[in-house]
C-alpha cells in the first residue's frame, strides 16, 4: 500500500475506540458486565456448528451496507434474513454492528438474537473489552478479532475476555505473517478473508496460500470473495470446515432461496464423486 492510499482498517479501528469511549460514558463497564453475564453466551455450540452442522457448513451474514459496494439492500431487516437463514440450512448467523462504515448496529444484534435459535457471531472491529462485553449482553455466542486491527498483547488480552465471558472467537487474517501471530495467541477458529481490509481489494489466492500451512488442529474459516457453490466445493476439498457468505446472499431478492440454492449445488457436487483436491488432512 503507497502513502497515498487511504488506510481503510486504520480509519474504522480509530472510529470503533472513539464509540466505545461514548458508549461507556452511558453505560459503566461494571453495569455492562453484569448484563453480559446474565446473558450465558455458548461459544462451544458456535464451535460446534462449524465442525458438525450438514455440510456446506455457512455462516449467512446480516448486512446493511459496505464500503466498496454501498447500500447493498434497501429493505434491510436484520431479524427477518435471520429468520430465512436459519430455514435455510445456515450453521450460523453473522451480524454485522459496524455503525459508520456498514451501517450496523447492537440492536441489529439484539433482534436476530430474539428471532432465531442459531448461535451468532457479532462482525464488528472490536478492539476493546467494552466491545466484547456489548457482544456477550446483546446475545453474540462469538466475537470476531481481526489480527490486522490489533497489537499481539491486545490480540492475546481479548481472546481470554472472550472466552471467560463463553463467547467463541473467530480470529481473522490475511497473510501467513497473521496466520502465524493467530497461532501464537491461542485461537482456535481462524478466519482466511480473502479481501484487504485497507484496500478492499480481493485475492481469492489467499485462501489456497493460507490452508495450506494452517495448522490441523485449527478449524479453517473461508471469507469473502465466495462467488459459487465450486468455490465452496473447491475450499471444503482444500481442508475448510466453513464459510462466512454475506454480499453474494444480501443482494439476491430472495437471501435464503439464494443460501439454500447455494448449499443444494455444493452439496451435490460434494457428493457426487467428482474429483476432489488433496485437503491439509490427507496424507
Amino acid at each position: 500500500m503507497s502513502a497515498t492510499t487511504p488506510d481503510l482498517l486504520a480509519a474504522i479501528v480509530a472510529g470503533a475506540r472513539r464509540i466505545s469511549d461514548v458508549r461507556r460514558s452511558q453505560m459503566p463497564e461494571a453495569a455492562l458486565e453484569r448484563a453480559a453475564a446474565a446473558r450465558h453466551a455458548d461459544g462451544a455450540r458456535f464451535v460446534s456448528a462449524l465442525l458438525d452442522s450438514p455440510s456446506p457448513r455457512v455462516i449467512a451474514e446480516c448486512k446493511r451496507r459496505s464500503p466498496s459496494r454501498g447500500i447493498l439492500r434497501g429493505d434491510y431487516d436484520a431479524a427477518a434474513l435471520a429468520l430465512s437463514f436459519e430455514s435455510s440450512g445456515a450453521a450460523a448467523i453473522s451480524v454485522l454492528t459496524e455503525p459508520t462504515f456498514f451501517d450496523g448496529s447492537l440492536d441489529d444484534l439484539q433482534r436476530v438474537r430474539a428471532a432465531v435459535s442459531l448461535p451468532l457471531l457479532r462482525k464488528d472491529f472490536i478492539v476493546t473489552r467494552y466491545q466484547v462485553l456489548e457482544a456477550a449482553a446483546a446475545g453474540a455466542d462469538a466475537v470476531l478479532l481481526i489480527v490486522g486491527a490489533l497489537d499481539q498483547p491486545a490480540l492475546v488480552e481479548l481472546l481470554r475476555d472472550a472466552a471467560q465471558l463463553g463467547l467463541a472467537a473467530l480470529v481473522e487474517v490475511h497473510d501467513r505473517a497473521e496466520l502465524a501471530r493467530a497461532v501464537d495467541a491461542g485461537a482456535h477458529v481462524i478466519g482466511v478473508n480473502s479481501r484487504n481490509l485497507r484496500t478492499l481489494s480481493v485475492d481469492p489466492q489467499v485462501h489456497d496460500d493460507l490452508i495450506a500451512v494452517m495448522p490441523r488442529e485449527a478449524i479453517a474459516v473461508a471469507e469473502s470473495g465466495l462467488g459459487s457453490a465450486a468455490d465452496l466445493y473447491r475450499l471444503e476439498a482444500a481442508g475448510y470446515h466453513a464459510f462466512l457468505v454475506g454480499e453474494r446472499l444480501i443482494t439476491h431478492v430472495s437471501p435464503g432461496a439464494a443460501l439454500r440454492q447455494l448449499r443444494e449445488a455444493a452439496a451435490s457436487s460434494m457428493s457426487s464423486g467428482l474429483p476432489r483436491a488433496k485437503s491439509r488432512g490427507d496424507a
